[in-house]
């Protein structure tokens, strides 16, 4: 069942989803070579508590293994979604997806960012960037009387239309006192199909993009996907509300973007 905000719900989410921002400009001024996941994930948990939040990913039950160890996901380089961070350095080329969420309030934030750590290869820089676009493309879907065959078309024909792998396995969803409400949100579709867009709907986009095949398989913790051919895969999300007509973005990618200017 789809559960529609109001008002005052879509600022809670806000407020939830600007910890989420916060949290992911905290892991944009950590990352360079040297760097562990696991000490990102630290950090990534105190800035979460330290704004009142709880990491709602710690914990998080898994159907094939144990509950989720850490409070962020960071996936590197082949790793589609769902990487679980450990005590490898990051290394100079890699990229890692660091997936957040933060409940406060009684509402949950939902973001993911694509970093590269120092200097990655130009065609790698075009798959996050083409993934990045296509989430763009989905939010631009996100209007009343439109559907939600209508985002996921967005998203695949973007990244599709440069040769990127859609994966299909996992997809966006709804967002609000759960982590993950109806609908989902496929990064894939038609035109003209699926639930009719309202005001109040509060969904999380988050194409999965790979570089090669989007097939895939699970590591051996159970979490990690990865790609089955081994080429790299890019993730970015955002939470939004269709609020008076228009889309709303509650998550921010602003803080991020102005770190990475920064060090170029």
């Amino acid at each position: 069942m789809i559960y529609l905000k109001t008002e005052e719900e879509i600022e809670l989410l806000r407020k939830a989803n600007l910890i989420v921002a916060g949290t992911l400009a905290e892991m944009a001024k950590m990352v360079k070579p040297g760097v562990t996941t696991r000490q990102m994930d630290t950090i990534a948990e105190q800035f979460i508590r330290d704004h009142g939040a709880i990491p709602v990913f710690k914990g998080f039950p898994n159907p094939y293994g144990g509950p989720f160890p850490a409070s962020i996901c960071t996936s590197v380089n082949d790793v589609i979604v769902h990487g679980v961070p450990d005590d490898r350095p990051l290394e100079e080329g890699d990229i890692v997806s660091v997936d957040c969420g933060a409940y406060i309030d009684g509402f949950n934030g939902d973001s993911c960012y694509t970093f590269c750590v120092g200097e990655v290869k130009p065609e790698i820089q075009n798959l996050l960037r083409a993934t990045k676009e296509a989430l763009y493309a989905g939010i631009q879907q996100v209007c009343v009387g439109h559907r939600l065959g209508d985002i996921g078309y967005a998203v695949q024909s973007r990244a599709e239309s440069e040769g990127y792998g859609v994966v299909r396995e996992f997809v966006g969803h709804g967002v609000g006192r759960k982590m993950h409400e109806d609908p989902m949100v496929p990064n894939y579709g038609k035109k003209g199909n699926g639930k009719v867009l309202k005001n109040g709907l509060c969904i999380a986009i988050e194409p999965m993009i790979t570089q090669g095949s989007p097939s895939l398989y699970l590591a051996d913790d159970k979490w990690s996907a990865k790609t089955q051919d081994g080429s790299w895969a890019a993730h970015f999300e955002h939470s939004v509300a269709l609020h008076n007509g228009k889309v709303d973005i509650l998550s921010s990618f602003e803080a991020i973007e102005e770190i990475e200017n920064k060090s170029k």
